[in-house]
Formats: structure tokens, C-alpha cells, sequence
């Protein structure tokens, strides 16, 4: 990977570049570009992930939708206002139907931030800061959340906080969970440079979500210095951004493949993802992110055709190799 900086400064002393790259990351932002050697295990570039699907009915309706577009979902993030407010029947019929379609689930425990008497990170000024499990019942709750998806039949769970990924992790290699468990780290850690989503994958995070805005140079020298799938945004909530990156997705997929584009047009999160909204507008909504990510995969195959995403049914989550 070329580096836009000199290694050393001009006295010939240690620099930051020179720090960096002693530590196997990359020494500056990849504005060479180079293209990434990691696929996911079936040979593909990308996969598509839609995200609010919030009950077993938003599920069928993206079902129907996909199919009318002949267009296959490998991932979605569910309950987003959190699997505890989903009776547990209708967790396993999710499961369920789910697994008979070959789609990956990554549900969401919770709901957990401004559920107890923190609410910090509900405040104008706490917005900014990484949202984090605050003490040791709250951590509790949360895992008994999580053992509480496992036995609905999920195996991917959202993970927002490093000490309970670090928990989970240790809980996988003993058992104590499932051992095909797969953690997504979410957005809202907050995390954008190789260092940081490094950590990540050491502590057993099977794919990640940087924050939104990166650019490709950035992506590119993430990708340098990690292994794990990168969740980057295709399509953004306006109120993150309202970012658009459908022209660019085969561009991003060359240099940070495996990656999961996120497909998530609306207004907020904090009006989409709530267990109480009418799913009349949650099904209207899973309709147009079908179709925003039947758009980019037309659009990657116009701009990109060498970059390919993964096939149908495509087998489980995580692993990333070697192209």
C-alpha cells in the first residue's frame, strides 16, 4: 500500500506515520485506492443489508417485495426497538422463516439507551459520545436479552459496547453461548480509523459498522489492517446525514470487499425503529429499501461489473478470505 507521507521526519525521528506503520496499520489514508484481496467465502465483493425490519409481518412484506424485484437480501438487522418487546413467539417464527430463506438476522437486544436513569446520551451535547451499557445490572439485563435470542434461534446479535463484546466473545469460546454466534459492532460505537476497528476484531467482532461519511481512501486503509466484513452505508436516514452512495458502491466494494451495504432511506431512526409504530408504515418503508437496493446493484453492475456480490443464499455471516 503506498503511503502519502514519509515514514520518518525530517531530524530522523520517529513520526506518527513511522509509529503506525511499526504496529502493522497503515501509515496514512489509501488514496492509491488498492484493491482489496478479501472476498467473503462464496467469491462475492458485497452483500446487501437492509436494516427495520421490525415484526414477522415487515419480514414477509420484504420477502414479497424482494421477490418481485428477483432480488435477494443477505442480511437484516431486526428490532431495532429491540427484540424484548417481541413476544417470543413470534421471535421463533421470524427465526424460522428466516432460516427457510437462507437471510442472516441480526437482532437487536433491548431497547437499552435512555431505558434506565442514564439519559446522557439523549441530551443535544450527548449525542456525539459512543453509546455504552451503563453498569453491572444493565450488563446483565442485556446478556439474559441476548441468551434469550439465542434460544428464539438467532445466531447474530447487535453489540454497541467493548467490554460486553469482549464478555460475549469469551462466553463463545466457552460455550456458554452458542458457538456460531455472530456479533455485528454497530454504528453507534462510533468508530472510522484501522486502529480502533482492529481492537474490535481482536476482541471477536465478526463484522463492523464505521461511521457513515468515510471516504474511500479511508475504507481502503481500513481494509488494510482488518479481516472482518465492513457494514458501510449505501443509503442514510436524513438525520444522519442523509447520505447517498449508490453511484459509488461498486467503487467502495473494489477496495473494502467483504462489505454489507446498508440500505436505510428515511427520516430518523428514532421515528423508524419503534416497536409501537403502525407496521402499515414500517411495511411501506422495507418496500423502498428493496427497491433503493435493487437500484445499487444495478448501478454496481454499470459502474463495476468486475465487483460481484455474493449469490443467493449465500452460507453464513462472517468469515472473510483470502481472493
Amino acid at each position: 500500500m503506498s503511503q502519502s507521507v514519509s515514514p520518518q521526519s525530517a531530524n530522523g525521528a520517529a513520526s506518527g506515520a513511522s509509529i503506525l506503520l511499526s504496529q502493522g496499520l497503515p501509515g496514512a489514508d489509501d488514496y492509491a485506492l488498492s484493491p482489496s484481496p478479501h472476498r467473503f467465502d462464496d467469491g462475492g465483493h458485497f452483500r446487501l443489508e437492509i436494516s427495520g425490519v421490525e415484526r414477522l409481518r415487515n419480514l414477509e412484506t420484504l420477502l414479497e417485495e424482494a421477490d418481485a424485484h428477483d432480488l435477494f437480501v443477505h442480511r437484516i438487522v431486526a428490532f431495532g426497538a429491540g427484540a424484548t418487546l417481541i413476544d417470543t413467539g413470534e421471535l421463533r417464527a421470524f427465526a424460522e422463516l428466516a432460516a427457510e430463506r437462507g437471510i442472516e438476522v441480526v437482532a437487536c437486544p433491548g431497547p437499552r439507551t435512555g431505558w434506565d436513569r442514564g439519559r446522557q446520551a439523549l441530551t443535544e451535547e450527548g449525542t456525539t459520545s459512543g453509546r455504552r451499557v451503563r453498569g453491572v445490572d444493565n450488563m446483565r439485563f442485556l446478556l439474559d436479552d441476548y441468551l434469550r435470542i439465542f434460544e428464539c434461534g438467532f445466531k447474530g446479535v447487535l453489540v454497541w459496547d467493548e467490554g460486553v463484546l469482549d464478555v460475549m466473545s469469551k462466553a463463545r469460546e466457552r460455550g456458554d453461548i452458542p458457538t456460531d454466534a455472530s456479533f455485528k459492532v454497530s454504528v453507534y460505537t462510533g468508530h472510522a480509523n484501522p486502529a480502533s476497528i482492529r481492537v474490535l476484531e481482536e476482541l471477536g467482532a465478526d463484522s463492523l459498522n464505521p461511521v457513515g461519511d468515510l471516504s474511500r481512501p479511508m475504507l481502503a486503509a481500513i481494509r488494510g489492517a482488518v479481516t472482518i466484513p465492513l457494514d458501510v452505508w449505501a443509503v442514510v436516514f436524513e438525520s444522519f446525514g442523509g447520505i447517498n452512495r449508490l453511484w459509488e458502491a461498486g467503487e467502495i466494494a473494489a477496495v473494502a470487499a467483504p462489505c454489507y451495504f446498508k440500505v436505510e432511506p428515511g427520516d430518523s431512526e428514532g421515528n423508524m425503529y419503534v416497536g409501537w409504530r403502525d407496521e402499515g408504515d414500517q411495511d411501506a418503508a422495507i418496500r423502498a429499501k428493496v427497491r433503493h437496493a435493487r437500484i445499487l446493484l444495478e448501478l454496481a453492475g454499470r459502474t463495476s461489473p468486475e465487483i460481484l456480490p455474493s449469490p443467493s443464499y449465500a452460507p453464513s455471516a462472517a468469515a472473510a478470505v483470502e481472493g
